[in-house]
């Protein structure tokens, strides 16, 4: 919200249950009455917005476990009040929360499940190194036979059926044991399915009869647990096995698992362009080894360059290869010169497409013709960047659309047109750096960063990019790095 809006403070407070006391978020204090008298005592999904008073707006969001999520919204560091489109972004923002919301507990709930049962769980883990050691070799059949067969031993299911189904027609059949008849199996009173969908194809997994000593039985939820999770596995298998493909192709992998941070380091750029008449410089530190941040300059030809910036929804390897993705895709639309707004749209529809419905992209990217300084932009959702102009004034570079991969509802992006002129800056970073927080849970800020940002606009690219990882670093002290910390600073020499 803060990232959108560019706002002066947000309070959060939840509520446990219905008729619970409002607490605090991220802060011990005791909640001011005056505050909490902006949710109006109601329960209900609301969004108010308010004029010259403490908060622009306030919202009431009921969550998925019975308890309540209420926000205030101070007001805009530009004092303008919220427009039709702040109030559109809003609504998606809640949408997207309340979502990730449902996923979490969902997520909660299947480790609870885990834990009671230790020994299945290490069953299950030497099941997916299994299956991850064998996709390396692109022994597909060997990954779902061996997939059924410890799918039927975790679950006790008499019978298992695989189905590779393509335009409603089954194109492959996998089955455990392998003389299982697999009609008895699909209309079985005891069953227990799973399915997901990879590259148009959908794979359909199908347990009959959970044996127990007293006869069969229907299955049980840790059951449909267990089975979620090695499809998801398997899911996960044959995407790593494609984008394999495509990086090395023929080749053997020698080692266990391609470590997801080597993947991240291989695309970000070992180093910057020259660009005649500018300094650049950049830099990608990652809160942990997998990161979800992106940023590279791409030298297009005929003095023209490509400025982009990337933040995955989430870490870990999911998004680095959604990182992987966007890299790939981005590379091959440059190379053919279409407009950046046409360009947002298919990666769009390409994100939504190859990741799930919790991943997305926010991403920026600008078109630089060196020779006159114009530059044209495009904003997927992403943080507003700053142009600092020689004179002291600030600009923001924020028009576009949705993040790639957000929705797929055909809504075009829009484009910006700007010039850098001699002695003009453009700072393009992720929302690590405004959002990283010290030990009280305090964050380091839009406003410290844009103070920082004109307070050293004189240094050189270099220095710059350093004195702000020392800055931020400085203020976060011993607390741990939450997020990923990406920029890229560019200044047209005078």
């Amino acid at each position: 919200m803060r990232g959108n809006f560019i706002i002066s403070g947000i309070s959060a407070y939840h509520k446990k249950q219905y008729d619970s006391e409002w607490k605090a978020i991220a802060s011990k204090q005791i909640p001011d009455p005056a505050d909490i008298s902006f949710f109006n005592g109601s329960n209900k999904f609301s969004i108010q917005y308010f004029e010259k008073q403490k908060f622009d707006a306030s919202i009431i969001l009921p969550l998925s476990d019975q308890s309540v999520l209420g926000i205030l919204i101070g007001p805009k560091m530009d004092k303008s009040g919220f427009n039709d489109l702040d109030k559109i972004t809003l609504q998606i923002l809640l949408q997207v929360f309340d979502s990730a919301h449902k996923s979490f507990l969902n997520q909660k709930k299947e480790k609870t499940l885990i834990f009671e049962l230790n020994e299945k769980v290490v069953q299950l883990n030497n099941l997916i190194d299994t299956v991850i050691e064998v996709s390396r070799y692109d022994k597909r059949s060997v990954l779902f036979e061996l997939a059924l067969e410890r799918i039927a031993s975790l679950t006790n299911a008499s019978s298992v059926v695989l189905q590779v189904i393509n335009n409603n027609i089954v194109e492959q059949q996998y089955s455990f044991p392998k003389h299982a008849e697999v009609n008895e199996v699909l209309s079985s009173e005891f069953k227990l399915q799973s399915e997901f969908v990879y590259n148009n194809l959908s794979y359909h997994f199908t347990l009959a009869e959970k044996e127990t000593r007293s006869g069969v039985t229907n299955f049980n939820e840790l059951d449909k647990l267990l089975l979620d999770a090695i499809t998801r596995q398997v899911h996960a298998s044959i995407e790593s096995q494609y984008l394999n493909s495509q990086a090395i192709e023929k080749e053997k992998i020698e080692q266990e698992i391609i470590v997801a941070a080597s993947i991240q380091q291989r695309i970000l750029p070992s180093s910057l362009p020259k660009i005649e008449g500018y300094d650049i410089a950049g830099i990608n530190i990652p809160s942990k080894e997998v990161g979800g941040d992106y940023y590279d300059c791409v030298n297009l030809g005929n003095g023209k360059y490509a400025l982009i910036i990337a933040d995955v929804a989430g870490k870990g390897i999911g998004a680095a290869l959604l990182v992987s993705t966007l890299n790939a895709a981005l590379y091959s639309y440059l190379e053919f010169d279409i407009p950046l707004t046409e360009m947002s749209d298919r990666l769009n529809k390409l994100i939504y497409k190859s990741s799930p419905s919790d991943k997305f992209i926010t991403f920026f990217i600008a078109v630089l013709d060196s020779k006159s300084g114009e530059l044209d932009i495009v904003n997927a959702g992403h943080n507003p960047i700053f142009l600092l102009r020689q004179n002291g004034s600030l600009e923001k570079l924020d028009a576009g659309g949705v993040g790639l991969g957000m929705f797929d509802f055909g809504i075009p992006y829009t484009g910006q047109k700007s010039i850098i002129n001699s002695g003009d800056k453009l700072f393009l970073y992720t929302d690590g750096i405004p959002e990283a927080m010290n030990e009280n849970e305090e964050e380091y800020s839009d406003e410290k960063m844009i103070f920082f940002f004109k307070s050293h606009s004189e240094n050189t690219a270099e220095e710059f990019i350093s004195a702000l990882v020392k800055d931020v670093k400085g203020y976060t002290g011993a607390a741990p790095q939450s997020d990923d910390i990406t920029a890229l600073y560019l200044s047209r020499k005078k």
